[in-house]
């Protein structure tokens, strides 16, 4: 009796053509089918010329119509513009080579490793903290370095024993 309708998967209640959905660039679960790169924050730049624009638009609907309110809007709007334009750092080290970073920097040969890119600071400067632990086949060391996202500096690192009974 298998296949029969009984056993057919349910259908899907509430389900609907226009659900929220990541941009292509952003999804992550096509990383497997295709080669995945993390969006550069450079992108910033978008929405900052956008921001200049309404707050010139302000300005001049200010200028024609006489509300101080407008003009208040243009500056507030013109800080969230110009705080983008400063923030949009050229992230130009990829995770390969903050991997290759780390593995100059921590001084053994490196097995299994991780890099996750975060920011830091009041301008958000893209920084890469990459996970590492030596190649050994029970890796005997292990050690966190933070790789500057945007010239390859090495910013700090700390290594130990692993301490983690595999």
């Amino acid at each position: 009796m298998n296949g029969g309708p009984e056993h057919d998967e349910p259908e899907r209640v509430g389900a609907s053509a226009t659900a929220d959905a990541l941009p292509a660039d952003l999804d992550v679960t096509r990383a497997a089918s295709s080669a995945y790169s993390i969006p550069d924050t450079r992108r910033r730049l978008i929405p900052a010329a956008a921001y200049l624009v309404v707050s010139a638009g302000c300005v001049v609907a200010s200028a024609l119509g006489g509300s101080p309110g407008l003009l208040a809007a243009a500056g507030l709007i013109g800080v969230l513009a110009v705080y983008h334009f400063v923030s949009a750092w050229p992230r130009r080290i990829d995770e390969t080579e903050a991997l290759a970073a780390a593995g100059r920097s921590v001084g053994f040969p490196i097995g299994h490793a991780s890099a996750q890119l975060s920011w830091t600071g009041l301008r958000s400067r893209p920084v890469w903290r990459v996970l590492v632990y030596s190649a050994e086949d029970r890796p005997a060391k292990r050690g966190l370095v933070e790789v500057d996202g945007v010239d390859g500096r090495t910013l700090g690192q700390y290594v130990e024993e692993n301490p983690e009974d595999w």
